[in-house]
């Protein structure tokens, strides 16, 4: 399949962002790659192998209003339009409680996991809402805290929730620029991130357990499913799991 939309992803280093930017570039999109690390996104360009011509890497810190304005224009200036942003970069704090979380740890994930998504969807609908034809689409990465916590988990949980709150407010926003805007809640996607709980992670009841994963493409062949619908018509938020995760009945 050949086409000539444009999307932007950000976390494109590992995980899933990783494997979203991979799903979108076999679809025939063409990808700007966005994270921290300019030599993981070039990697990631790399395993796309006849479509790695593609993809755009450029390093920023979706965090940083400047940094991210100019990730948009170098996508504008290298492809002409952008028709997907998918909002994927996240981080957590890793402390044990709340109380053990220093101010610093909250602003710096608050900063990537909420300003970034703010910022990023502001650049993507002012490009959207005056390109010809008009719109695009925006899917942001929730996650299951967006609904039920885990222990020591307040800045990661707050965020979370937030992003649940952005993507209903530009799901509204955007309708009068044909812009649709869906949230994609995972839990337990085989990633860097999820690697600890090989190890077994701790439980409501207080108890650590081992916890089952998934294999990280299935998430980005939801995002191409996403990304391929039509506008008029939206998957407002999916939930992909590990069936056997503690999520139904936690606690």
């Amino acid at each position: 399949m050949t086409n000539d939309r444009v999307a932007v992803v950000t976390g494109a280093g590992s995980g899933v962002g990783r494997a979203a930017a991979l799903s979108l570039l076999g679809g025939g999109y063409k990808v700007t790659l966005v994270g921290r690390r300019l030599e993981a996104l070039e990697e990631t360009a790399g395993l796309a192998g006849a479509n790695s011509g593609n993809a755009l890497p450029v390093s920023a810190d979706v965090g940083k209003a400047d940094a991210v304005s100019d990730v948009f224009k170098k996508t504008v200036g290298e492809f002409g339009r952008l028709d997907v942003l998918f909002n994927n970069a996240g981080m957590g704090a890793n402390a044990p409680s709340m109380e053990e979380i220093t101010p610093e740890q909250w602003q710096a994930v608050v900063d990537v996991n909420l300003t970034g998504i703010f910022l990023c969807t502001r650049e993507a609908i002012l490009i959207m809402k005056d390109q010809d034809p008009m719109g695009g689409r925006i899917i942001n990465n929730g996650s299951l805290s967006a609904y039920v916590p885990r222990p020591g988990s307040a800045p990661y949980t707050a965020t979370k929730h937030g992003v649940t709150g952005l993507t209903r407010v530009t799901s509204l926003d955007g309708r009068k620029y044909n812009i649709a805007c869906s949230q994609i809640d995972i839990g337990n996607a085989a990633t860097p991130m999820t690697a600890r709980m090989s190890n077994g992670v701790p439980q409501a009841t207080g108890e650590t357990k081992v916890e089952p994963t998934f294999d990280v493409k299935h998430v980005g062949e939801q995002v191409l499913y996403i990304a391929d619908l039509p506008l008029d018509v939206n998957v407002q938020f999916l939930t992909i799991m590990a069936t056997k995760m503690p999520f139904i009945g936690r606690g």
